[in-house]
């Protein structure tokens, strides 16, 4: 767990440029991240037939995340779970799932 706690305290620490990032709790990005492991994956790493957000470009993964919230990018269900979410929380969950290793 602790392990866990690092790699988010890592990710904020990439993402420190913003004032989101230095209010927001690694626990906080933990949990949020934790969502997406149903068709992700544990620590981004997905099963077959999903796709794999470890160690992802976080500019592109961002860049599809929005386009899912927006509509521009189709989805069977990104788009709906994509608005539930501001863009800061989209952005650090981009930074969080790039620094993990693929």
């Amino acid at each position: 767990m602790k392990w866990n706690v690092l790699i988010a305290t890592g990710a904020l620490a990439a993402f420190a440029g913003s004032s989101y990032a230095q209010t927001m709790d690694p626990l906080h990005l933990r949990s949020l991240a934790a969502s997406c492991a149903n068709c992700h994956g544990t620590h981004g790493v997905a099963e077959a037939g999903n796709e794999s957000l470890a160690g992802a470009n976080k500019d592109e993964m961002l860049k599809k995340m929005l386009d899912f919230k927006t509509g521009k990018k189709p989805a069977t269900i990104m788009h709906q779970l994509s608005k539930g979410y501001t863009d800061e929380q989209l952005a650090a969950l981009a930074t969080y799932f790039s620094s993990l290793k693929k």
